[in-house]
């Protein structure tokens, strides 16, 4: 049988050892003159090391205000309760000036946008050694070692000579493993990755997430990667978290997620990922957008967009209920409705997106314009020339 984590989700197996990493029941909220913003809404996770654990959701769902709250950045006007424990140190709580030993040394965090955690005016040596410098008593010739040595770790070439350039000398995957060899110089236990690899193109995303993925084998240390891509999430993370109206909606281990949905948010989401398997099908967006943070609707927040919607949905907020043993929960009133259903993606079935209706309009009126046409239309047009 499984070990599970103090939130009820089952560790992976071959991971040993206490969480790093322990947040409990954590809600963040912003006054502000039109109403207090519930940004983030008793959400709970454990870490432990080796471990990669994933955060999806729309933007606004909560997942970087959690990760801000973790790491002591959020403004001093946001209200946080509940627990966060790294190790046996409470954070909440804590000064700025508190968490300085713990920010990077023992939690640290990748930005999505290198550019603004990097200074242009000085090279990426004197600014890694300075990272390192802030955490141990050694010479500058040491921490500048130690600079060339984490450069190396992440796979720049020639890390002597690029530690003494500037930041405007590498390229945008280049500057990406600059900021996780910053993140990475002072041993950390935990690695928030912050949309690591937005912006970037599919190979050196890649490259990226292979960095990561053998930075945690080299260190031991445990990974928070916050993303929308649920392609990232599919090949990279041991259990995931899905994010909606700054809450759980659904959470477990990778693969029984994304194979055995039990929310009809998570079912959205995956059904509106292009996929190759399915080239010429409708893509099923989920309509509507998100709620709003201050006026969240009355039970469960994504019932106005949920095609699942019924009368208890508007009553009352469902709970985080456990599936099983296998660490699986959801928070969802119709949860065994969907699991009866053989196909849920068609509960988003809507118009095809990408598909134009009259082809030949769209030429008349722009003769450069692509045409795409339904795969399915294209298949009947050549079996009926065959004919």
């Amino acid at each position: 049988m499984s070990a599970q984590t103090n939130d009820g989700t089952a560790a992976t197996p071959t991971l040993a050892g206490e969480p790093v990493l322990s947040v409990q029941d954590l809600s963040v909220t912003f006054p502000t003159d039109d109403g207090d913003v519930h940004a983030v809404r008793d959400i709970s996770y454990t870490l432990r090391p080796r471990e990669v654990l994933g955060i999806v959701g729309e933007s606004g769902s909560g997942k970087s205000v959690s990760s801000m709250a973790v790491m002591g950045l959020l403004p001093g006007s946001a209200r946080i309760t509940g627990s966060i424990r790294y190790r046996d140190q409470e954070l909440v709580g804590r000064t700025y000036k508190q968490m300085m030993g713990v920010r990077n040394n023992g939690v640290a965090m990748i930005f999505q946008d290198p550019m603004t955690s990097l200074n242009p005016v000085y090279t990426i040596g004197w600014q890694l050694a300075e990272a390192y410098r802030a955490h141990h008593q050694v010479s500058k010739k040491a921490a500048w070692a130690k600079a060339v040595e984490a450069l190396e770790l992440v796979g720049i070439p020639q890390p002597d000579r690029r530690a003494a350039q500037y930041p405007h000398e590498f390229s945008g995957g280049m500057r990406q493993r600059v900021v996780i060899a910053m993140a990475i110089i002072n041993d950390p236990d935990v690695i928030i990755a912050d949309e690591p690899t937005t912006a970037l193109d599919v190979t050196v995303q890649a490259q990226i997430l292979e960095t990561l993925l053998r930075i945690r084998d080299e260190t031991d240390a445990g990974i928070i990667m916050i993303t929308h891509d649920l392609g990232v999430v599919a090949g990279m993370v041991d259990r995931v978290q899905v994010m909606y109206g700054g809450t759980v909606v659904e959470s477990g281990p990778v693969d029984e997620v994304f194979d055995r949905p039990r929310m009809p948010y998570t079912v959205g989401l995956l059904g509106s990922l292009p996929n190759p398997a399915t080239l010429g099908k409708k893509l099923t967006p989920i309509k509507g957008a998100p709620p709003s943070l201050i006026n969240l609707p009355h039970g469960c927040a994504f019932s106005p967009r949920c095609p699942l919607v019924a009368e208890v949905c508007h009553e009352a907020e469902p709970p985080l209920i456990q599936l099983g043993g296998s660490g699986h929960s959801t928070r969802c009133h119709r949860w065994e409705h969907l699991s009866g259903l053989d196909n849920p993606q068609q509960l988003f079935a809507t118009e095809e997106i990408g598909v134009v209706e009259n082809p030949a309009a769209l030429v008349q009126a722009d003769p450069d314009a692509p045409v795409v046409e339904d795969l399915a239309d294209v298949e009947k047009r050549l079996a009926e020339e065959e004919k």
